[in-house]
């Protein structure tokens, strides 16, 4: 496996590899939006390396590249691991690009017909990431969501004023 350390952000390195598949593996693909291109968005670090994602003419994903020698776990060429994040845990494949050294990736939408736009497409990338991240709302207490199903105590009073 290709072992390679992104010390600096690897979106530039991200978009070669992926116009280069467009352009080999996915030309003749009839799945390919007409409306999008290859963009590397928002990598930023997480948890010592590098987290964005990738937005093709046939799919949007989530890559994770390493950004250090000590705590990547790689997870095989093909083979799935699971990762856990604020929102939940997923599961990424393991890949090897010779543009960017070994990868994982988590598929988000394919084929990518429902995208009108290159921006509509870019910001659902952006809310995605910040959904993964963000930490998911607290539950409310038990006693206060028991309170909030039950129905207010009726009086007697009013009980036999309401007729």
């Amino acid at each position: 496996m290709s072992f390679r350390i992104h010390s600096l952000d690897p979106g530039d390195a991200v978009e070669a590899a992926f116009f280069r598949i467009q352009r080999e593996q996915m030309a003749d693909v009839p799945i390919l939006n007409p409306a999008l291109r290859v963009e590397a968005v928002d990598f930023q670090r997480w948890q010592g390396h590098w987290l964005g994602i990738v937005i093709t003419p046939w799919c949007m994903s989530i890559l994770l590249l390493p950004g250090s020698a000590e705590n990547w776990v790689g997870a095989g060429q093909n083979k799935r691991r699971f990762i856990k994040f604020p929102n939940g845990d997923f599961a990424f494949l393991g890949g090897v690009e010779a543009e960017i050294g070994e990868y994982q990736s988590c598929p988000l939408f394919s084929p990518m017909d429902q995208f009108a736009s290159q921006s509509q497409a870019s910001m659902t990338a952006r809310a995605s990431l910040i959904g993964l991240l963000a930490e998911p709302p607290a539950p409310a207490p038990a006693a206060t969501a028991q309170k909030a199903q039950e129905k207010p105590a009726l009086s007697r009073r009013r009980f036999f004023s309401m007729r």
